[in-house]
């Protein structure tokens, strides 16, 4: 158990949080919602004592552990992705040194009935315990099996760290403290960097996680399939909840209408009260009666409604210029950098006012087509274009980070205002809730959310008609992320939205391209209606699909067509027997991949870490699929092939 009691933080002559106290208990999954700045960051670094209080006590027990993953870090290279997440097992090695010692000292000494050997026994029994829970020899498993969880390839975890982006450096980040197994996880917007299988594999892992978890983040979904508990931070003060983030949001609502009706019937009773002392006040029968009405004022607590935050930004886009009917369009497109290919033919059109969404694991070809549709990058095939008078509003992933951390708010503006605008650039700034001594905070000091909506001022200040927008959400509180969805939907021009935010997607687009496998898929509907289809319709029949389809459409395979009737009577014969094999070899798959995805389900959880006959298992299972596919396969080209005779 963790205590916080009456802790304060403040700078200069303001307060962040006062006087506030709450407990953290074994298996509390607690998300720190809030407004950005409202101090979610400060009080995880509280906890896990990397920042002092100015006030108020931290009471953490002895040989408790914290593993804390903050928004930002410097990252050091010089090892691979395996080498790099198995540091986090660097105090196992201690460990082993030292039950290797004691247990030298076994061997080598003869006082067997000594309370000095009785003692080292113990020391090594509870030492090699606690060796084998925090993983002991299975080490290696536990790595793969954890960067696999967090979207890395088999090919990927001997690749150097320096080749990969901080998006996927931050999940080796993560990876490190998942597979320490600290008391209390700490994590700062977590998915942030992840696509939407590697939430969802998160997502598990966190459900069944033996300590306790602390998370700020601003992805609805993620907190209600995580949380058991809400702690809401709002104008220094906290408001604890055991429910998870959608019903806080309930409850909130109900606590304040309660309290309005509380305040409303005292004020009522407060109003008639003073009426009656004034109406008899100098009458002498009723002076009794008035006593004690002023004794029953003077003795009243006086109830307060809760002081609500309701600064919200202010967003909406300028009108867009007309373009063309057709806005983007890609023809058997295909693009990478240098000699290597990512994407290879793209077939896709955008119309005006369209509101799409690009999907898909990281590292599919997502940011890289929103590259080539901006211009930055050049194709190596097919045709790519943009339609007459388009103008693009560019968002990049890194926009934040892109921005002069040694300019002030205002100064970061100011620099790229032209005419007018440099006249309302104050006014602009309080629109996106930088009022007062915030407009001359300089950059660096700022919260990532608060970076994240100056770089959108940014976007704003010319008229676009395209807007690209690559994970605009990250860093944005909740409340913010809603009136960025409300704007885009009022946008009247054309967006394309690259995001991994399930609840900001749901109502914004209801056409998505899903990237993999070096293509590009288009799906009609919301966002929950395609992860509810890919929950039936598995990554690897997309792939077999896939392949099967080109396959079938490869103008070299030409086939005769059989006319004679004893020839077609023997030929119908063998497309019975094919189908026949074709659907033992499906029936098989599916049992096989209901099997893998159960094994799935029990390795998230952190009571089976240890068991490598588990993942064996899995590994075997994994490879008897992927036999079974390749002959599945062989047998539907085969009776393609028969059909096609007939």
């Amino acid at each position: 158990m963790v205590s916080v009691d009456k802790i304060s933080v403040l700078f200069g002559g303001f307060a962040l949080f006062e006087d506030i106290s709450f407990l953290v208990n074994t298996k509390d999954r607690i998300g720190l919602v809030g407004k950005n700045g409202a101090g979610k960051t400060t009080l995880l670094k509280i906890l896990c004592g990397k920042q002092n209080p100015t006030t108020g006590i931290l009471s953490v027990p002895n040989d408790f552990t914290f593993g804390y993953l903050p928004q930002h870090m410097v990252h050091q290279d010089g090892k691979s992705v395996r080498e790099e997440a198995a540091t986090a097992f660097g105090h196992l090695q201690e460990l082993r040194d030292k039950i290797e010692h004691y247990n030298h000292q076994l061997a080598v000494r003869t006082d067997y009935e000594s309370d000095e050997y009785l003692d080292i026994i113990h020391k090594v029994t509870d030492m090699s315990e606690h060796y084998n829970i925090l993983g002991g020899d299975n080490s290696e498993g536990l790595i793969e099996k954890t960067l696999t969880g967090l979207g890395f390839t088999g090919k990927d975890l001997d690749r150097p760290t320096s080749e990969f982006s901080g998006g996927w450096r931050m999940r080796i980040e993560l990876a490190k403290l998942l597979l320490q197994k600290p008391d209390m996880l700490l994590l700062d917007e977590p998915t942030n960097h992840l696509d939407i299988e590697s939430i969802q594999w998160l997502e598990d892992f966190l459900k069944t996680y033996p300590g306790s978890v602390v998370l700020v983040s601003h992805d609805k979904a993620f907190l209600d399939n995580v949380t058991n508990r809400t702690i809401e931070i709002t104008l220094g003060r906290i408001y604890d909840y055991r429910v998870p983030y959608s019903k806080f949001l309930e409850l909130r609502e109900e606590r304040r209408e309660t309290q309005k009706r509380a305040y409303e019937n005292q004020q009522k009773q407060i109003k008639d009260t003073e009426a009656f002392i004034e109406r008899f006040r100098y009458k002498a029968t009723k002076a009794v009666q008035v006593q004690s009405r002023i004794k029953q004022l003077e003795k009243m607590d006086v109830l307060e409604i809760d002081e609500e935050d309701n600064s919200a930004l202010n967003l909406r886009f300028p009108p867009a210029p007309r373009s063309g009917t057709i806005v983007v369009e890609a023809e058997d497109y295909k693009v990478g950098y240098g000699s290597h290919v990512v994407l290879n033919k793209v077939n896709l059109i955008i119309e005006r006012g369209d509101k799409v969404a690009f999907v898909g694991k990281n590292g599919e070809g997502k940011s890289t087509l929103v590259k080539a549709i901006i211009g930055h990058l050049k194709g190596m095939g097919g045709e790519l274009k943009t339609g007459h008078n388009v103008k693009v509003g560019y968002f990049a992933q890194n926009q934040a980070d892109l921005l002069d951390g040694d300019l002030s708010v205002f100064e970061t503006i100011d620099h790229v205002a032209v005419g007018d605008v440099r006249t309302k650039i104050r006014d602009i700034l309080a629109a996106f809730m930088f009022r007062g001594e915030d407009i001359d905070k300089k950059v660096k000091v700022l919260s990532g959310g608060e970076r994240s909506r100056l770089a959108m001022i940014k976007l704003l200040l010319e008229p676009v008609n395209l807007l690209v927008l690559d994970e605009p959400t990250n860093h944005l509180d909740i409340r913010s992320k809603e009136v960025l969805k409300q704007a885009i939907n009022e946008f009247d021009g054309t967006a394309i939205v690259v995001s991994h935010d399930r609840d900001f997607l749901d109502g914004l687009s209801s056409k998505l391209y899903e990237f993999g496998g070096g293509k590009v898929k288009e799906h009609l509907g919301t966002v929950y209606e395609f992860l509810q289809r890919k929950k039936m319709e598995t990554l690897q029949e997309l792939e077999r699909k896939n392949k099967t389809t080109a396959k079938a459409a490869d103008p070299e395979q030409k086939t005769e067509k059989v006319n004679d009737y004893e020839e077609r009577k023997a030929l119908n014969k063998q497309i019975s027997y094919a189908e026949r094999k074709v659907k033992e070899y499906e029936n098989l798959i599916s049992q096989l991949e209901g099997e893998i995805e159960h094994m799935k389900t029990l390795l998230a959880n952190p009571d089976n870490i240890n068991d490598t006959s588990l993942y064996s298992f899995f590994q075997k299972k994994e490879k008897e699929l992927e036999k079974v596919m390749v002959e599945w396969e062989e047998a539907s080209l085969q009776l393609d092939d028969l059909n096609s005779k007939l």
